[in-house]
């Protein structure tokens, strides 16, 4: 076992919250130590600190609470749960009550009731403290169980997709989103600025987005205040899974709203074609 003091941030936009979890650690110091390396108020700047830390300083556990303005505590775990080897655990502080708490019994995430009770605290931290050293990096599962906890918790979709490019996070607002395009190991989010690479599923991506994104053909969503119109195809535009949208013989792109040349043209497929008209028909 490593006896190395633990690395902690504290997360949660209540100063007076951190405060008492900084006395909290300090009474747990003489059997189990820790060293508090950052404090931040909201998930986004949770997750700068985490990207930014050096080596010595970064984070063997992040305490935080859920509900907090900008990113909350379950979209920031969505994000460090992604980080592969560099993932933190993630302890959450909730005011959640019983029946709620059934939905964080899942594996490598644990959490704490506010107000915290230090043998509960002691707990959660002696967890991680005996799993430090495993062999690291989220497994899917636990990616797709943070996921899960946001839908059963009901607190919506993500606010941002999360970017990994030349050692940084970039996070990508959700609704600057124009569509989602799946590559070959990856997804393409396209913006008006610029096309980021997330690590993510098209069909996770579908599901929780579904009140904003519409699909296009196998392989896009398109976000649905982003379609200008339709227009037939030009030779070679057709989509690849049942291209003739519409009437036998007819193929169809959609407009993106914002892009030009061929980035703002998209083909849609037979099979989509339906709800893409339908969309067309809605008040804008």
């Amino acid at each position: 076992m490593n006896d190395a003091p633990l690395n902690i941030l504290l997360v949660d936009d209540e100063p007076l919250a951190r405060e008492r979890l900084r006395t909290l650690l300090a009474d747990l110091a003489p059997t189990l130590p820790t060293r508090v390396v950052g404090e931040a108020e909201d998930g986004e700047a949770a997750l700068a600190l985490v990207v930014a830390a050096p080596p010595e300083q970064r984070p063997d556990a992040v305490i935080v609470d859920i509900r907090m303005p900008r990113m909350d505590g379950l979209e920031l775990a969505q994000h460090l749960a992604r980080r592969a080897s560099e993932a933190p655990a993630v302890i959450f502080a909730t005011a959640y009550d019983d029946h709620a708490l059934q939905a964080f019994e899942v594996d490598a995430v644990d959490y704490l009731v506010k107000p915290v009770r230090l043998p509960r605290l002691a707990a959660a931290l002696d967890k991680v403290r005996r799993r430090r050293g495993e062999a690291a990096g989220p497994a899917a599962h636990t990616v797709t169980a943070l996921d899960g906890l946001r839908d059963r918790l009901q607190a919506g979709g993500r606010r941002f997709l999360s970017c990994h490019e030349r050692g940084r996070i970039l996070l990508v607002p959700v609704e600057a989103i124009l569509y989602l395009r799946a590559d070959t190991k990856y997804v393409a989010a396209r913006t008006r600025e610029r096309e980021f690479l997330l690590d993510e599923s098209l069909v996770r991506l579908e599901q929780e987005f579904a009140d904003r994104f519409v699909r296009l053909h196998r392989a896009v969503l398109l976000a649905r205040d982003a379609l200008a119109g339709v227009e037939r195809a030009r030779s070679g535009e057709g989509a690849n899974d049942g291209a003739d949208g519409g009437a036998a013989g007819e193929s169809w792109v959609a407009l993106v709203q914002g892009l030009t040349g061929a980035d703002g043209r998209l083909p849609i497929s037979r099979r989509q074609w339906p709800q893409v008209k339908t969309l067309l028909r809605e008040p804008s």
